[in-house]
């Protein structure tokens, strides 16, 4: 990974094995979203584990009404901004809508994002036949985030932004996709609005590590939007967000308090879950 070497940030760089060895600690691992290198500075000070440069930013950065229109040089440029405010923690990055619509697309998509941009790891959603593009990944070590229940990039197919895995048959499927894609070599599965209990039940059956969004404090660590956290998202904010901002003075206390919240597993509490 890129990293800023004249940044004199004492803590240990954040590895793919280290978040495995969180989860085997029972230590919470605390992420955040992040766009640019000035935000990446304060979430290393603050001790945050990971940052996700998230294909959210074609909604809360370019004001589109969803991920889809994020190009890979958005990805490109963003990441390397990002990258040159990090020292420690971990940096992943969304591959965005089609950039991994197969494996040879995929391997230059994501070659582009860890050499380019500095990213330590790549991020896809669903499993089904993005399997083949996580074990050539993989194969080609790659690390790779997977992310299954609620899945951006399929919004138009799952008919908007609505939990995912309530149902019987659904959560069946949920648990073994999420065995699917540890299978095929990710090193990291996000779960977004899923019902507590299945994410719950997903972390404790497989080895690596889960990241929860709307999923319950059952999983191995947590990731919010960046703004969300902040509280300054424009309208509606989803249930499972939190204002870290509010009743504090400044970025860097809402920061802190977001990552102490995680780490101790105040957060999220029932009300941010489903």
């Amino acid at each position: 990974m890129y990293t800023n070497t004249t940044n004199a940030n004492p803590r240990s760089v954040v590895t793919v094995p280290a978040l495995r060895q969180r989860k085997a600690d029972g230590a919470k691992i605390a992420m955040l979203t992040c766009y640019d290198a000035s935000f990446a500075a304060h979430f290393d000070a603050a001790g945050v584990d990971a940052v996700l440069v998230g294909d959210s930013l074609g909604m809360v950065i370019q004001g589109q009404a969803s991920t889809l229109p994020v190009t890979l040089d958005h990805m490109v440029y963003h990441c390397a901004a990002v990258s040159r405010g990090l020292h420690a923690p971990l940096l992943i990055a969304d591959m965005p809508f089609m950039s991994y619509r197969d494996v040879s697309t995929a391997l230059v998509s994501a070659g582009r994002l860890l050499a380019e941009a500095g990213a330590a790891m790549v991020k896809v959603e669903g499993a089904g036949w993005v399997l083949d593009v996580i074990a050539a990944l993989s194969a080609r070590d790659v690390p790779v985030c997977a992310h299954l229940g609620l899945t951006p990039q399929s919004v138009h197919k799952l008919g908007g932004y609505r939990v995912q895995g309530r149902l019987e048959g659904d959560a069946k499927r949920l648990l073994e996709d999420a065995h699917a894609v540890a299978g095929a070599g990710a090193e990291l599965l996000v779960l977004e609005c899923v019902p507590a209990e299945l994410a719950t039940r997903i972390t404790g059956e497989l080895a690596i590590p889960t990241i929860g969004i709307g999923a319950g404090a059952g999983c191995n660590g947590q990731v919010l939007v960046l703004y969300d956290m902040l509280g300054i998202t424009p309208g509606h904010r989803p249930r499972f967000s939190k204002d870290f901002l509010c009743g504090r003075d400044s970025i860097d206390a809402a920061l802190a308090a977001y990552v102490g919240a995680v780490q101790d597993s105040s957060f999220p509490g029932p009300e941010h879950s489903y």
